[in-house]
């Protein structure tokens, strides 16, 4: 019964966001038909939905490899920012070592980086580097933030039972630090996506991306304006279909204890 009413829940605040998408469609279609704008300014979207159906096979795999540069660089980035919070956390020495090349690669823009990466690697791997750097942070800060958000009660209380280092960490560290974690990946994940594209851009100049941002970058050039507007409502759809997913994911894993989840589940 509780499931049920959760996807009922659900079902319910998507309904509006679906209808207002909707009204904004059928008012763009309205518009570029009454006035008559051309193609090359500003498509319909029945062009830019019947265009992706004509290029459905170059676009698909176009974003395939967007959607695996993003994925590998999330997965990259989770493995790299929780060890490093892990370490961070396990010695203020290692936090105060650690922490000005975290932040120096957090402010660094990423369209500086890339050609300098390209020098010593691959485009492809490249743009994974590029990807990685931008998700690493979000990931590694609320890790840190939520290993160290730790209840100084119930540290007094592992110190009372002599807990080992590895209790603590499983039983008391991971547990505070897993709603911050979740929040990171979120944010990471939009974030990995947008690396992906932004280094593609700068990297795939030379013709060596298949992706996405490639595909924009070669409409652009052609004026092929509704397959440009189609690539971009495919990296949207990506983006909010990541989201979607680690927000699911937050949801089964705090859904049972935590507040935040309760609240959103409610």
């Amino acid at each position: 019964m509780r499931q049920a009413r959760d996807l009922k829940a659900v079902a319910t605040k998507a309904v509006a966001p679906l209808a207002a998408f909707a009204v904004f469609l059928a008012l763009w279609e309205g518009l570029v038909r009454f006035k008559g704008v051309p193609p090359y300014v500003l498509p319909a979207p029945s062009l830019i939905f019947s265009r992706l159906v004509e290029d459905r096979a170059l676009m698909a795999a176009s974003l395939f490899v967007t959607m695996k540069v993003a994925l590998e660089a999330l997965a990259l980035a989770t493995l790299g920012g929780v060890a490093m919070a892990l370490a961070m956390a396990s010695s203020k020495w290692m936090e105060r070592t650690l922490t000005p090349y975290a932040i120096m690669l957090q402010v660094t823009p990423i369209v500086a980086i890339a050609p300098l990466l390209l020098v010593y690697l691959s485009p492809q791997n490249a743009v994974l580097v590029c990807a990685f750097l931008v998700a690493f942070f979000p990931i590694l800060s609320n890790t840190a933030l939520g290993l160290a958000s730790v209840d100084h009660g119930l540290l007094d209380l592992f110190d009372l039972y002599r807990a080992s280092a590895w209790h603590r960490l499983i039983y008391l560290r991971a547990p505070a630090a897993l709603p911050q974690f979740l929040t990171g990946l979120r944010i990471a994940g939009g974030l990995s996506l947008i690396g992906a594209v932004v280094a593609e851009l700068a990297a795939g100049a030379a013709g060596q991306g298949t992706g996405l941002a490639f595909r924009i970058v070669e409409a652009g050039f052609r004026l092929d304006i509704p397959r440009m507007f189609g690539a971009l409502a495919l990296l949207s759809l990506a983006g909010m279909g990541i989201y979607g997913a680690l927000s699911l994911l937050s949801y089964l894993a705090l859904k049972d204890w935590h507040e935040s989840a309760r609240e959103r589940g409610a």
